[in-house]
C-alpha cells in the first residue's frame, strides 16, 4: 500500500463563515487546506465529534459566544490527528444573528520543526526589543505630555482652539502610553487593567477633537467640508475603558470619513433609554452600504478597501463593545448613509451619605533629587516640578546620584528604573541603606511596575502627570 503524501501543518489563523443553517459563505486557505474545500465544514472530523461542532454553531447563531473549543481533524494525509482550537462568534445585526464566524488555530507542532522553531526564536527576540521599544517610548511620551502641561502652566492666556489642541496633545499622549501598556500586557499575557466610570459625552468630545486633523484638516485641504454635529445628553457614565472606547470611536470617524469622499455631515448623539441602556450614535451622509456588505463588516479579515484595510477594524471594535457588555448595532443603505448605535448597560450609581466639606491641605516645599539617564525626561520633571515650588537637583545614573546624596540633603527622590550600571531598585537599596528614612519613589515606562518593599515609597508609571507626582511627594515629605 502506497503512503499518502505527507502535508505540513502550520500555524495559519483558521477562519469561516456560515450561515446559522451551517451553509458555508466564506474560508480562507488556511481552513480549507485542513478542514477541505468540500459543501459540509466538519468532513474531517470524527462522526463522535461532528454533532458538537454543529451544536456550537448553533449556540451561536442564537447569539452566544461559544469559545475554546478543542476538535481532532482526521485528515486522510497524516497519521495522527491534528487537534484545532475553535471560537464560535455570532454575527450581530438589528434583525439578529445573520451569520457565524469561527476562527481558531491549530495546536500541533509544525512538521516544519527548525524553520518554525527559528521563527520562535524570532518571536522572542522581537518581544524583547518590543519591551525595549515600549520603555523608551514611554520616556518620549513622558516628555510629550510634560511639555504640554509646561505649556498650559507657562504659555500664558491661550485661545479656545489653543486650549483644544493642547488637551488633544495630552490625550494622546495618554492614550499612546495605554496602547502601550496593552502591547507589554499582551507580550506578558498579563489580564488588563480593572473597567472604570466613563462618561459618553465627554469621550465624544475628546474624540471629535483628537480627530479634527482627519475630518477637518485634510479634507479642507481637497476642498471638502465635513460638519459636525452633536446632539449629547446627560447621560448616565457606563463602565469600562476609556483608551478602548475611544479606540472603537476612533474607528467609526476615520471609516465614515473615508465615507464621504465628497463631504457631509458627521452626527454624535448620546442618550439614555432605561429600557435599552445608555446609547452612543455615530451617523454619516456617506456612500453607504448594501445589505451583503453590512452583513459582513464585523467579520475578522473582511475589508472592502483592498490593500488599504486590514478588516479588522470594526471587527476589533465588536470585540472591545462586547467585553463592555454591550451591542452595536448598523444601518445603512446605499446613498444614504451609515448609522451605529452603541449600547451599554448604565453604572449603577450608589447613595452616597452626607460627606464632610473637604479640608484645605498645605502644600509642602521639598528639595527632591530626580535620577533618570533621559536628559528629556530629567528637564521636564525638573520644569514641572520647580512650578510647583520645589528644588531640584538632576542625576543622570544612581552612583552619581549617591555621591549628591553624601553632600546635600533632600526631602524626596525619584528613579528611573532601568538605568545603565544600577537600576533604579539597585540605586533605591543602596541608598536605604545610608538614609533609611528618605523616601524613594520608583518612576518606570514599563507595566510590571512591581510593588512598594523596603527601599521604595512609592511606585509611579510614565508617563506621568504633574497634579500624580505632586500627590505624591505630600503624602511622603
Amino acid at each position: 500500500m502506497d503512503t499518502p503524501p505527507y502535508h505540513p501543518v502550520e500555524a495559519d489563523l483558521l477562519h469561516a463563515t456560515c450561515l446559522p443553517d451551517g451553509t458555508v459563505t466564506t474560508r480562507n486557505n488556511a481552513w480549507t487546506a485542513l478542514f477541505g474545500a468540500g459543501p459540509e465544514l466538519w468532513a474531517f472530523l470524527s462522526e463522535a465529534d461532528r454533532p458538537q461542532a454543529r451544536q456550537c454553531v448553533r449556540d451561536a447563531a442564537a447569539g452566544h459566544l461559544v469559545t475554546r473549543q478543542i476538535f481532532p481533524v482526521h485528515r486522510p494525509d497524516r497519521d495522527e490527528p491534528v487537534p484545532v482550537l475553535l471560537h464560535f462568534l455570532p454575527v450581530h445585526l438589528p434583525d439578529g444573528v445573520t451569520a457565524v464566524s469561527i476562527v481558531g488555530e491549530t495546536l500541533a507542532e509544525p512538521t516544519t520543526w527548525v524553520s518554525s522553531q527559528t521563527q520562535r526564536d524570532r518571536m522572542a527576540n522581537l518581544g524583547h526589543m518590543t519591551m525595549g521599544i515600549a520603555h523608551d517610548f514611554n520616556n518620549l511620551l513622558s516628555t510629550i505630555l510634560g511639555h504640554a502641561e509646561l505649556m498650559k502652566t507657562e504659555g500664558g492666556a491661550h485661545t479656545p482652539a489653543q486650549q483644544e489642541s493642547l488637551q488633544a496633545i495630552e490625550r494622546a499622549a495618554l492614550d499612546g502610553a495605554a496602547l502601550i501598556r496593552k502591547i507589554q500586557q499582551y507580550i506578558r499575557q498579563e489580564k488588563l487593567s480593572e473597567f472604570e466610570p466613563v462618561h459618553l459625552d465627554a469621550l465624544v468630545r475628546e474624540v471629535i477633537a483628537l480627530t479634527r486633523p482627519y475630518w477637518y484638516n485634510d479634507p479642507r485641504r481637497k476642498g471638502i467640508s465635513i460638519k459636525i454635529k452633536r446632539r449629547l445628553a446627560d447621560v448616565p457614565p457606563i463602565l469600562g475603558s476609556p483608551t478602548e472606547l475611544r479606540e472603537v470611536l476612533v474607528n467609526l470617524v476615520l471609516n465614515a470619513v473615508q465615507a464621504m469622499p465628497h463631504g457631509g455631515d458627521l452626527s454624535f448623539e448620546t442618550r439614555h433609554d432605561p429600557a435599552t441602556g445608555v446609547q452612543m450614535i455615530v451617523r454619516d451622509t456617506g456612500i453607504g452600504m448594501p445589505d451583503d456588505v453590512r452583513r459582513r463588516i464585523f467579520e475578522p479579515l473582511f475589508t472592502t478597501k483592498g490593500q488599504h484595510g486590514t478588516g479588522m477594524g470594526l471587527a476589533v471594535s465588536y470585540g472591545i463593545i462586547q467585553e463592555h457588555g454591550g451591542t452595536i448595532d448598523v444601518a445603512s443603505a446605499p446613498g444614504e448613509g451609515t448609522t451605529f448605535t452603541l449600547t451599554f448597560p448604565p453604572v449603577a450609581q450608589p447613595d452616597h451619605p452626607d460627606q464632610a466639606p473637604p479640608t484645605t491641605a498645605v502644600t509642602r516645599h521639598a528639595r527632591i533629587l530626580v535620577v533618570d539617564d533621559e536628559a528629556a525626561v530629567r528637564t521636564v520633571l525638573d520644569r514641572l516640578l520647580t512650578l510647583r515650588g520645589h528644588t531640584i537637583r538632576q542625576a543622570a545614573s544612581g552612583p552619581e546620584a549617591l555621591r549628591l546624596a553624601r553632600s546635600e540633603p533632600f526631602d524626596i527622590v525619584f528613579t528611573d528604573q532601568a538605568m545603565p550600571d544600577m537600576s533604579g531598585r539597585q540605586f533605591a537599596h543602596a541608598l536605604r541603606q545610608q538614609y533609611p528614612h528618605l523616601p524613594i519613589v520608583l518612576l518606570t515606562g514599563d507595566t510590571d511596575l512591581g510593588s512598594v518593599d523596603d527601599d521604595i515609597d512609592a511606585v509611579l508609571s510614565k508617563p506621568f502627570k504633574v497634579d500624580d507626582l505632586e500627590a505624591v511627594i505630600q503624602s511622603l515629605i
